[in-house]
């Protein structure tokens, strides 16, 4: 189906995205999946293409706010080469909207500059060991100190993408007691600088997808945070985060949808060029039946992500809109890049093809970001059950 998402201003954007990709991403990416991380130069790389501080106002040298479709199209590019520019898509797309909503007018004059140079990367630090959905069990305290010039951080994180990096972290901590009666109170966001002393990096994990972002653990031992550096007010972050968990889903649902269809147009390829039985595997009726199948189900995912784009830039994307959004373009990419792998035969088992990646990097997208059984909770309390 003919999309109307976009404009021209749009798809002339798409073209720069796709030389970008094309020229300075794919033929690096092998070597930088089997390093486990992306240079560090390639963010300074996108800062000067303009594209690492989307919403920053021109006052702190941004591209004001352009809205979400232009985030949206270089996740659409990504996935149709394959490839992952590092944590690129959470620094700009999911931690830096609470700098732009809850940070004070110094400390936009402090950050913005650096991150839309690309001098300035962003990660988050909120999952732990022992906390992961229910983030009101969060451990990692920060103890205000007795000038009350700074607070004391001490706690450890689990899972956090992008940390080796990155230059700031949001650090979700408690800074105050944990209240029987109120879980969710006395948690409080800390912009923690990475090259603080007892800020310390643990393992890099390793993980069976998305291999060109590191993973990481984190520590934090008596970690000195000033109280300059605390975003929005003490002990409201339970609040902040939900509110940006639309576009974080939606953002989800951009991705899936893309890599579905991006194993399609592998797929399609694949099956016309290889023979089997002396003739395509393209020539036989259950390859057509499959890719057909396929195409359907990605049609459908890509027209509610299409709607949801639309009432993200009218602010009218729902909690309950994107939970229906990631459920289901995440369900449908499972199945579409597995059955798009089994049209490869063997050889979609084989890393060298991009149909084996795509399947190693899909998965997570039905667990970060909440879950598909948290996106039916959601959903279904919407629906008042």
């Amino acid at each position: 189906m003919k999309r109307t998402v976009y404009d021209q201003e749009h798809e002339d954007f798409r073209a720069m995205i796709r030389e970008f990709i094309s020229k300075e991403v794919v033929p690096q990416y092998e070597e930088w999946e089997a390093q486990g991380i992306v240079p560090r130069e390639l963010f300074r790389k996108l800062g000067d293409l303009g594209v690492t501080g989307f919403g920053i106002p021109e006052e702190y040298d941004g591209p004001g706010d352009t809205g979400y479709k232009y985030q949206a199209i270089i996740t659409e590019e990504s996935a149709r080469a394959a490839v992952m520019l590092g944590h690129y898509g959470l620094s700009t797309g999911m931690v830096l909207p609470y700098l732009l909503t809850l940070a004070t007018e110094e400390q936009k004059r402090r950050w913005f500059p650096g991150i839309v140079s690309g001098d300035i990367m962003l990660c988050i630090a909120m999952t732990e060991p022992g906390a992961g959905s229910d983030l009101a069990g969060i451990r990692t305290r920060a103890r205000l100190s007795d000038d009350g010039r700074h607070y004391v951080l001490n706690g450890a994180k689990t899972f956090i993408s992008g940390a080796r990096n990155s230059e700031l972290c949001v650090v979700v901590a408690r800074t105050s007691p944990e209240d029987a009666d109120n879980r969710r109170g006395g948690l409080s966001l800390l912009v923690v600088e990475t090259k603080s002393e007892g800020f310390a990096y643990g393992r890099k994990l390793q993980k069976i997808g998305l291999r060109s972002s590191d993973t990481n653990e984190l520590s934090f031992t008596d970690v000195e945070v000033p109280v300059e550096n605390l975003l929005g007010e003490e002990g409201h972050a339970f609040s902040y985060l939900g509110r940006n968990l639309v576009r974080e889903r939606l953002a989800v649902g951009v991705d899936a949808t893309s890599r579905a269809a991006a194993a399609i147009g592998f797929a399609r390829e694949y099956v016309r060029e290889r023979t089997v039985f002396g003739r395509p595997v393209a020539g036989f009726q259950n390859t057509k039946f499959v890719l057909a199948e396929c195409a359907t189900e990605v049609e459908a995912a890509q027209s509610l992500v299409d709607r949801g784009i639309e009432l993200e830039e009218t602010g009218e994307l729902t909690p309950a809109d994107a939970a229906r959004i990631k459920l289901f373009s995440t369900e449908v990419c499972g199945r579409v890049v597995d059955k798009c792998l089994q049209l490869h035969g063997g050889y979609g088992y084989m890393t060298e093809y991009p149909i084996a990646r795509l399947y190693a990097d899909v998965r997570v997208n039905r667990i970060y970001g909440g879950s598909s059984e948290v996106m039916k909770t959601i959903i279904a309390k919407d629906l008042d059950l």
